[in-house]
């Protein structure tokens, strides 16, 4: 060919008959495009895009439609290490980011980090992955990352009458980013106030700092911040075909 490739065809190769087969020319692969907002369904759970995707890439990136439900997920904790840090008495599994002793009650910060490579929410992401997304065709599970929410309709603003700014929803955000049933974790830390604060998307849809170990009144603390847990996955585009 004009293209240096080599054009077989009604000939034998390995045993194998090739009839019309070009060698040595790369052929272009394209896939199905995506867009923010497309629903799909992967293994019976439902998906929402969160960033757009040409006919280039292989994959998908997808938020569960609704965070992790206790019927999805109780019959696997029983024997994990996370299953008295997980509260499933509600439609919708609550926990808290990062949950050892000395975040529970007051005084020592030093075990209340809002890394999530060592928290209890990525044990939660993994156990539900393993039971609902674990296949050659998920190349990860984890939770949205504030970067995600660059393309979702979003400004920076105060957010409160405290003074205290995040990303602010506009008329450009999609309702199914956020829900007033629930609020639930990204896996980003915020340098805001401390080194344990994480951002939430709350229910009203705006990216507010929230503490890893709860709040303070008087200098002692009262609990873990306990939201929802929502994972997103990228899929390769070829187990949606």
């Amino acid at each position: 060919n004009s293209d240096s490739s080599v054009y077989l065809a009604e000939c034998t190769v390995n045993n194998r008959a090739l009839t019309g087969y070009t060698f040595g020319k790369e052929q272009a692969v394209t896939y199905k495009t995506y867009s923010i907002g497309d629903e799909v369904t992967y293994n019976n759970v439902d998906y929402y895009v969160v960033k757009n995707s040409d006919a280039t890439e292989s994959s998908v990136t997808l938020l569960k439609a609704t965070p992790i439900t206790s019927s999805e997920i109780s019959s696997y904790l029983s024997s994990t290490e996370v299953a008295n840090k997980v509260d499933t008495t509600d439609t919708y599994v609550k926990m808290a980011y990062y949950s050892r002793d000395n975040c529970i009650s007051g005084g020592d910060m030093s075990g209340c980090r809002a890394d999530y490579s060592v928290s209890d929410v990525k044990q939660l992401v993994d156990i539900w992955k393993n039971n609902y997304a674990n296949s050659k065709d998920v190349l990860e599970a984890k939770l949205i990352t504030y970067d995600d929410f660059e393309n979702l309709g979003y400004e920076w603003a105060d957010i409160d009458t405290q003074g205290h700014q995040g990303l602010k929803k506009t008329e450009d955000t999609p309702d199914w980013i956020y829900s007033s049933d629930y609020s639930y974790w990204t896996m980003t830390q915020s340098d805001d106030f401390s080194n344990a604060n994480v951002w939430e998307v709350s229910r009203d849809g705006d990216l507010c700092t929230t503490s890893v170990y709860g709040y303070t009144i008087d200098g002692n603390r009262y609990g873990n911040s306990y939201i929802n847990v929502r994972p997103i996955i990228e899929l390769k585009k070829s187990a949606l075909n």
